[in-house]
């Protein structure tokens, strides 16, 4: 069972919270717990990513209602389902969450909207999103996926420097940053940015280089292998640094983030890691008894059909449901049995069957008069 708080308990919002009292509540925490507010705390520092934490799963929908429904346990880890692999940074909060910093600005220029002031620098590249599909087999067994991406990367002619020929910015006066003071609910603040003339690097490039314009990236369609493991789910995404934007002021790329999706399947249902579907059974089988083939995402398996198993039974099959994330335990198939009635008998096979009604009726009506002597001799 996982050790961690309750995420609503740690931004202090009832399960019936709505988005904006969700966002709210972290708005308050980030404020007094920010790195820039409380330099050197480790604790302020623990609890700023805690809540960070907790406010990537609640304002998620289907990150939501899947910690609703399973807990920390059903929240995949490892770079998983938000920040619950652990081990982000604030660069990452930051930019996760950069409309949360942008809208409460800064205190006495110190908090920077996510950039700290003792670690100012050229501003990474942006992150890109896409979503992959996935069917059943291939989330059971891993799967890699080539996929084709529009992204910016550094230009190979001025290796990503711009140009030639630099000079202080005169905007800025080489700082890189411009402060506009502005008022809010939390008093006045002053927000600080990146200069838009030099985007931050306090030097102006006099030589443009004349393939990316000076921009030091340029535009580029590219095809890369992403690894699955198995056993992710829809809601999980795979985080794959330095696959993003090359950074338009000379700082870190930034990073590929991968949804996984989960494709409709026409036989199986899935319930966490167990699976669920119908087989039809020959009504001879379900009389006699038998072996019956069902197939499972790892091939056809041979289950027992005891004479005289009833329609709507679920049989339960070990061992043949998906895995968990670097797990080696696997989920249970559930099957439920269904009679399955032959339609364009053969003359042969009509003739059988009428035989077996024939019977049939003689046995029912032998039942039946045996159940009226029972009740007659009760009465008398």
């Amino acid at each position: 069972m996982s050790d961690k708080r309750d995420y609503y308990e740690i931004l202090g919002v009832s399960k019936d919270a709505s988005a904006d009292d969700i966002k709210r509540a972290y708005k308050k925490l980030a404020i007094k717990y920010h790195p820039d507010k409380n330099p050197g705390d480790k604790e302020a520092e623990n609890k700023f990513k805690e809540a960070a934490e907790a406010y990537d799963v609640l304002s998620d929908e289907k990150k939501k209602a899947q910690y609703d429904r399973f807990g920390h346990e059903g929240l995949s880890s490892g770079g998983f389902g938000g920040f619950s692999g652990g081990g982000f940074s604030f660069e990452d909060i930051f930019t996760h969450f950069g409309d949360i910093f942008a809208d409460i600005g800064s205190f006495g220029g110190g908090f920077s909207g996510g950039r700290s002031s003792h670690n100012r620098g050229p501003a990474p590249g942006e992150d890109l999103q896409m979503g992959i599909a996935l069917t059943l087999k291939e989330i059971a067994e891993g799967t890699v996926k080539k996929v084709r991406i529009k992204r910016y990367k550094v230009c190979p002619d001025c290796n990503g420097k711009g140009g030639s020929g630099m000079k202080t910015c005169q905007s800025c006066g080489g700082k890189g940053q411009v402060r506009r003071r502005m008022r809010s609910i939390f008093g006045e603040m002053v927000n600080v940015t990146a200069c838009p003339d030099c985007e931050g690097t306090g030097e102006a490039i006099t030589n443009k280089c004349k393939t990316c314009s000076g921009q030091r990236r340029v535009k580029t369609e590219d095809t890369i292998e992403v690894k699955i493991p198995a056993g992710v789910a829809s809601g999980n995404y795979i985080k794959l640094r330095n696959e993003g934007n090359a950074s338009a002021q000379g700082g870190a790329t930034g990073s590929l983030i991968v949804h996984i999706e989960e494709k409709n399947d026409d036989f199986f249902v899935r319930d966490g890691q167990n699976l669920f579907c119908k087989v039809l059974v020959p009504v001879y089988r379900l009389a006699l008894g038998g072996e019956q083939r069902i197939p499972t995402l790892y091939g056809e398996v041979k289950v027992k059909i005891s004479a005289g198993l009833q329609p709507g039974t679920q049989l339960r099959v070990r061992g043949q449901g998906l895995p968990g994330y670097n797990s080696d335990y696997k989920g249970d198939l559930f099957v439920e049995v269904q009679a399955h009635i032959p339609e364009n008998l053969s003359g042969k096979e009509k003739s059988l069957y009428e035989e077996l009604s024939t019977l049939g009726q003689a046995r029912d009506e032998k039942r039946e008069r045996s159940l009226f002597e029972r009740i007659k001799e009760f009465f008398n």
